[in-house]
Formats: structure tokens, C-alpha cells, sequence
């Protein structure tokens, strides 16, 4: 697997629900925020925030060649700027050119819990169309909690070892009581070892830094790409600063409307989709380990391995064996990007043989889990924000019994799976302070949601839906496969999005790529 791929998986596919042992997000109360503490139309006019819109940066090496680093400082807690602050990794590089210089570009690559750092030093800063890096300085800030800026941290390696094995189908009630013991003791150890950021790791509060760095960068408007959940984070600026929107890119959009129980049960649907599309490339070749005869018996097939994996796990070269968690976990890290789908037949015809090992490298990869078997923040991450943004999809086991048949409806592949992955926020241990709610931004500039027709993580509709609550919003469709669209292949999606940030003019409404 080229690292951009593993890049582009472990940094973007969490949109809505770090899946296997995660819940889903996709909202989050801005005017609730907002009440409590007010969003600043102007440093003058929030004179207790003025330190922070007012600081410098000081710059240094990063260590990676062409990069710059520095620490933003920001309010921990909004309603009390006069208290702790929280420290947040930035990095950037500078315009290449030729051309004048447009100002900055920030990047988020979604999770929540994906590395901007990371995203912008392994892919963006280099891998953008050069002309955009030409004409705009590539920056990034890690969100509060994710990575390099005050991390929530929770298990360690071997904890989370035993965490991301736990049947995630239970089959009676003891197993159900597992899982939600496991829901359980992952909460615990991230209040124990993050107490004090767990509540302030919203997606209103990571837009607000977003905010001060805009100033702090010399920008008056802020020129953006969010891709999956970094679009969520986008739209929420639009929201809070509509007059500060400059060119906004909203690539693999949520909808900000839908409860953490529909949003889970669409994703779920998306999988579903993204599944069919890879079985039926998979039953064109005669190597398929799930047949050739057809998508639905591929559907099968697929089923029934993982029933056979649930009652006997399979050996992987390693004292972990891959069982059913492990093994969904890797067959969905493959459904962000096509070009993984080679790799998918190979682990799947290799575990169908008894070897484990490719399957649980992909799930790896998904984990971002290090061959020491440290893990990244990602997962700690993800699940901090999203239930922090939303209140949870359960209230209980009992509830999720009577969503099981919803979800199997909308994929019988993964249905029973995510729907009880969507229990852990019922234990978590911060109250949410979101709400799904609509996102129309009066006032703001253009902005460009892009919509891919089988994307996994983020249905289509969702992209359909969010560019008709922006006030200012035009959609751009991908028809094809894959997490997002931008700078994958596509000249026509590319050239729509590079004319928009380099000339700030958006593709006619309607415009569809393939």
C-alpha cells in the first residue's frame, strides 16, 4: 500500500464513526457555544481574546525538509480566556511560486483525530497541484486533542490491543455486557489520563482557533480545505464567522442536520455501497476469494467468513489473532480508496487460506498503529470529539437491539457491527454540548461542497444535503469510488477546485466529474 493511500486512510476515513470501537459525529451546537461564549466578530471587539488574536508566531525547523513549526496559543476554555491555554502545533510552507502570493491555505484531513501536521508534511505540502502551491502558503494546525496539540490520550498499546478485538456482534448477553464494559473502560482511562481537555475538544472550539490563527497568519479571510469530518469543522467556521469566509473547499461533506444515530446508520449504508463496487470489480477476475458469480453471493461470502472468524480466529504470525473486529476493520479500511482493492483480495484470499496477516495489517493501518504497537491519538481523538459534538446514539444495549434490524437493512455485510459500534458515547464521560442542527451561514462567500456518488465514509446525500443548507454553497459531484475526491485522479474534479482557490470563481451548480 502506497503511503499516501495509508495516509489518506488513517487521517480522513474516521468522517463519522471510527467504526469498529467509535461513535459518529456530524454537529455540534454553535449557538449553545456561542451563548456561553461569544464568537468574536474582531479582536477589538472581544478585548479578553486580544493576547491571542495579537500573538506571533515564532518559527522554527521542523525537521522535515521545507517545513516550519510553531505553537499557537489559544483560550483551553473559551468562556474563561483569562485561564489555561491550550498549545496547538502549526506547521506550514511557504508559496513555491511563480505568481503572487494569495495568502495561506489551511488544510484539515478530517477524523476527527487526523493529523493536520502530519497530513500537510506527508501529503499536502508536497502533493497539492502546484499551482495552488505556488500562489498559497500550505498550513495546518493539529486540533486541540489530536496528535501534537494537547492530546487526549486514553489506553496504552496492549490495552488498546485487547480494545480493538472485542466482538463487536455480540451473540447473547454476556457478550453484550463485554462490549459495553469495553465501551466502559475506554471512557475511564480517557477521563483518567485527559480530564481536563475532554470537554473542550469541540468542533466550535477547534474552529475558533482556526480563527485566531487566520489572524495571526495576516489573512482577513480564511482560505480552506476540509476534507470528511474537516468539512464539518469548515462549515462550523462558516457559521461562527460567516464574514471571514474566503474560498472554502468542503471535500467528502457530513450533513451537520443529522442525529449521531441516522449519521451512523447512513455511513453504514455507504460501506454497503462501497462494498458492492469493490465485490463487483472483485467477481470480473477469476482470482476472487468471494466467488465470481455475483455481488449478492460475494455479499455472502463475505457474511459467512466473518461468521467463521467470530468462532475461530485466525493466526496472523503475531501473538494477535484476527478475529471478527480485526477482520471488519480491515475489509472497510480498504473501502476509502479503490486502489486498496488489490491489497483486499490478496489479505482476504490469504485468510481464506488461514493466514490473518493481511487483514490485520490493513486494520492496522486504519488504528495507525506503529509495528512496536504504540497506537497515534487518532482513535482517542475521534471518539473525545464526536461525543463531545453530539449527544449519543444510545441510551443503552437495549436500544441498540432495536436498531440492529435498520442497520442490517442498510448493510447486510456490516450492519450488526456498526450499529453497536455506535454505543461507546452512551459511557462517555463529558456531557456532549452540540446538537444536530442545520448550517446555512448567512452572509458567507461562496463555498465548494464536493460530493463523491459512492464514497464510503460520507454518502453522497450528505454532500447533496449540506450544499443546499449553505446559504452560499454549489456542489460538485464525483462520480465514482472512494473517500473524497480532490487530488484523486480525476483532471476534471482537480481543475473545478484549483480554478476555484486560485481565481475564487466555483464551478457552474450541477457540475459532475467522472
Amino acid at each position: 500500500m502506497d503511503s499516501r493511500r495509508l495516509l489518506r486512510t488513517s487521517a480522513t476515513a474516521l468522517a463519522a464513526a471510527g467504526l469498529i470501537l467509535s461513535g459518529c459525529s456530524g454537529g455540534s451546537d454553535a449557538a449553545a457555544s456561542r451563548s456561553s461564549a461569544p464568537a468574536p466578530s474582531s479582536a477589538s471587539q472581544a478585548p479578553k481574546l486580544k493576547k491571542y488574536y495579537e500573538q506571533k508566531l515564532k518559527w522554527r525547523d521542523c525537521g522535515v525538509e521545507g517545513f516550519q513549526c510553531a505553537t499557537l496559543r489559544a483560550p483551553l476554555d473559551y468562556a474563561k480566556p483569562d485561564g489555561e491555554e491550550a498549545r496547538l502545533a502549526v506547521s506550514r510552507v511557504r508559496a513555491t511560486g511563480p505568481g503572487k502570493r494569495l495568502g495561506s491555505l489551511l488544510v484539515n484531513p478530517g477524523g476527527p483525530g487526523g493529523s493536520a501536521v502530519g497530513y500537510l508534511q506527508g501529503y499536502a505540502g508536497i502533493g497539492y497541484p502546484a499551482p495552488v502551491r505556488a500562489r498559497y502558503d500550505m498550513v495546518a494546525v493539529d486540533p486541540r486533542g489530536v496528535a501534537r496539540s494537547e492530546p487526549v490520550e486514553c489506553l496504552t498499546g496492549p490495552q488498546m490491543d485487547t480494545y480493538t478485538q472485542v466482538d463487536q456482534t455480540p451473540d447473547d448477553t454476556a457478550e453484550a455486557n463485554a462490549l459495553s464494559a469495553a465501551f466502559k473502560d475506554f471512557a475511564v482511562g480517557c477521563e483518567k489520563k485527559s480530564g481536563k481537555v475532554l470537554p473542550h475538544v469541540s468542533t466550535v472550539e477547534a474552529a475558533r482557533d482556526m480563527d485566531i490563527l487566520r489572524a495571526v497568519l495576516g489573512d482577513e479571510k480564511l482560505t480552506y480545505v476540509g476534507a470528511s469530518y474537516g468539512t464539518f469543522l469548515g462549515a462550523t467556521y462558516a457559521e461562527l464567522f460567516p464574514d471571514r469566509v474566503g474560498r472554502l473547499v468542503l471535500d467528502g461533506a457530513m450533513d451537520p442536520s443529522l442525529s449521531a444515530l441516522d449519521l451512523n446508520r447512513d455511513q453504514t449504508g455507504g460501506f454497503e455501497t462501497s462494498f458492492r463496487a469493490f465485490a463487483a470489480d472483485c467477481i470480473s477476475k477469476s482470482d476472487c476469494p468471494l466467488g465470481t458469480t455475483s455481488v449478492d453471493a460475494a455479499g455472502e461470502a463475505m457474511k459467512k467468513f466473518f461468521r467463521d472468524v467470530d468462532a475461530k480466529p485466525l493466526p496472523t504470525g503475531e501473538s494477535r489473532l484476527l478475529g471478527e473486529s480485526l477482520a471488519t476493520t480491515g475489509v472497510i479500511a480498504a473501502m476509502y480508496d479503490e486502489g486498496a482493492w488489490p491489497q483486499l483480495r490478496e489479505a482476504l484470499s490469504k485468510a481464506m487460506g488461514g493466514d490473518g496477516s493481511g487483514l490485520l495489517a490493513l486494520a492496522d493501518s486504519y488504528y495507525e498503529r506503529e509495528a512496536d504497537g504504540t497506537y497515534a491519538n487518532l482513535m482517542f481523538a475521534n471518539a473525545a470529539v464526536n461525543c463531545l459534538d453530539l449527544p449519543p446514539a444510545y441510551t443503552g444495549p437495549a436500544d441498540v437491539e432495536k436498531a440492529v434490524p435498520s442497520f442490517e437493512k442498510a448493510s447486510p455485510v456490516f450492519g450488526k457491527g456498526l450499529a453497536w459500534a455506535a454505543l461507546n458515547c452512551t459511557y462517555w464521560p463529558t456531557p456532549p454540548t452540540g446538537r444536530p442542527h442545520r448550517i446555512t451561514a448567512e452572509g458567507a462567500a461562496p463555498i465548494l461542497v464536493v460530493g463523491t456518488t459512492r464514497d464510503p465514509a460520507t454518502p453522497y446525500h450528505w454532500a447533496q444535503s449540506l450544499a443546499g443548507q449553505l446559504s452560499s454553497g454549489t456542489l460538485l459531484t464525483y462520480v465514482g469510488d472512494g473517500h473524497t475526491a480532490y487530488g484523486r485522479g480525476s483532471d476534471c474534479i482537480d481543475t473545478a477546485i484549483n480554478t476555484y482557490l486560485l481565481e475564487g470563481t466555483p464551478p457552474a451548480e450541477g457540475k459532475r466529474c467522472s
